[in-house]
């Protein structure tokens, strides 16, 4: 009898290890951070690219995992735009209407998600497992450093390659650019390009905040070699905090219509139609006198094209940037793994030199930023850098349909560039 009772406790001890050693196996890790990231959908959508977009609760969206957002109230509107935002963008109607298109995101194509739920592109196992490790899934290399902070000559050490126009030395409360929408051709699947804006606080240290959105192609990333709208977040340098899209907790989305990390479409071509999109960040003035409210108490907001304000990232995620910024950048960056020791071919923007100007070279026009008093203005003392002029430049300049503009971008590897 004692034997039986032994026998049977070994058999059950076995099982529980068993049990808990397939919890612990590399497949069982896997679907518990899918289980993690795809949250349960109202509706589902497949995309001609092959995406699933899942039309996810409000309140169950990945934001509210996150342990200071568990009771938050849901701001479904941000108490204040931007002084000048409109007159704007009656300027652009007025001048652009000619030439421009509608921008659209290729699922829609199969459907939208009903009001009360936002759009999600569901993380599938194969994302997962093309990621560096589980944990580094939807960050950005700790080597995404700022790339006017440190020695030019140790910036091609991190592979990251910049062509951008900034500004400084003022306290910024948002930025706004319009850009121009292209599908770069990347040589290597670990590589990426991207045109975006950047704002920015901190020492660019150990500690650098920053928030950014724009489009990007990142085989790594998403699978394939489409053009993709992206936001990214981090308040310490692309530690440990923040992730591309909603792939963490904290930007939190309330619009029904457009997914983070979805394809663009349609996409600019080469002497033929030129297609670009709107993007504003800001900081919401928390009752309207911010100058003379704490301005910790605002968020920042994401608005893209005229009429989508996507959400918000709460002010409690940042330092420096729970009051402001100390810089604004906008521009493409590239990945130059250096494949077979010469420059990668990976182009930015349009894979064109400036130089080429409009229809063939890619650009950012109506570049503003948001002052203290929530106005947004021209830059002023816009600055412009790149590492390798003969790679990817940049050429700036003004006028009176485009505002403060640039072109960027470049082919990678060429002649010059070897």
């Amino acid at each position: 009898m004692a034997a039986a009772w032994v026998l049977a406790a070994a058999a059950a001890l076995a099982l529980w290890a068993a049990a808990a050693e397939g919890a612990r196996s590399p497949a069982a890790r896997v679907h518990r951070h899918l289980k993690r990231l795809n949250k349960p959908a109202v509706k589902s959508i497949e995309s001609p690219d092959g995406d699933i977009i899942d039309c996810v609760h409000l309140s169950h969206q990945p934001a509210f995992d996150h342990p200071l957002l568990k009771n938050h109230t849901l701001q479904m509107r941000p108490a204040y735009h931007p002084e000048g935002l409109y007159d704007d963008d009656k300027r652009s109607v007025a001048s652009d209407n000619a030439g421009e298109k509608p921008m659209l995101q290729l699922w829609h194509q199969k459907g939208r998600c009903p009001e009360g739920t936002v759009p999600i592109r569901r993380t599938k196992k194969d994302d997962l497992l093309r990621a560096s490790s589980l944990r580094r899934y939807g960050r950005k290399r700790h080597t995404a450093v700022n790339p006017l902070s440190i020695d030019p000559n140790m910036l091609n050490e991190g592979g990251h390659q910049h062509a951008i126009a900034y500004v400084e030395g003022d306290k910024y409360y948002g930025a706004k650019a319009t850009i121009n929408v292209w599908e770069p051709k990347i040589q290597q699947p670990n590589e990426f390009s991207l045109s975006q804006l950047w704002i920015l606080g901190g020492s660019f240290g150990e500690d650098l905040n920053s928030i950014e959105a724009g489009w990007q192609v990142s085989p790594d990333l998403y699978g394939d070699n489409n053009t993709r709208l992206f936001t990214y977040w981090t308040s310490d340098a692309y530690q440990a905090t923040g992730c591309y899209n909603i792939l963490c907790s904290g930007f939190i989305q309330i619009n029904s219509e457009i997914a983070m990390g979805a394809s663009i479409f349609p996409i600019s071509n080469i002497a033929g139609s030129q297609y670009d999109i709107s993007i504003l960040i800001w900081k919401d003035p928390k009752e309207g006198n911010w100058w003379m409210q704490d301005p910790k108490e605002g968020n920042w907001w994401m608005q893209f094209g005229r009429e989508y304000v996507l959400g918000y990232w709460p002010s409690f995620l940042f330092s420096y940037l729970a009051d402001s910024a100390s810089m604004v950048e906008w521009g493409g960056e590239v990945v130059n793994s250096e494949p077979d020791g010469t420059h990668t071919s990976t182009q930015m923007g349009s894979g064109r030199f400036p130089e080429e100007g409009f229809g063939k070279a890619s650009y950012f026009k109506n570049i503003q930023v948001v002052d203290s008093s929530n106005q947004l203005k021209a830059p002023k003392g816009v600055g412009t850098y790149t590492e390798q002029s003969n790679c990817y430049d940049v050429q700036n300049g003004n006028n009176g349909d485009w505002g403060t503009y640039f072109y960027y971008g470049g082919p990678g590897k060429n002649s010059n560039c070897p």
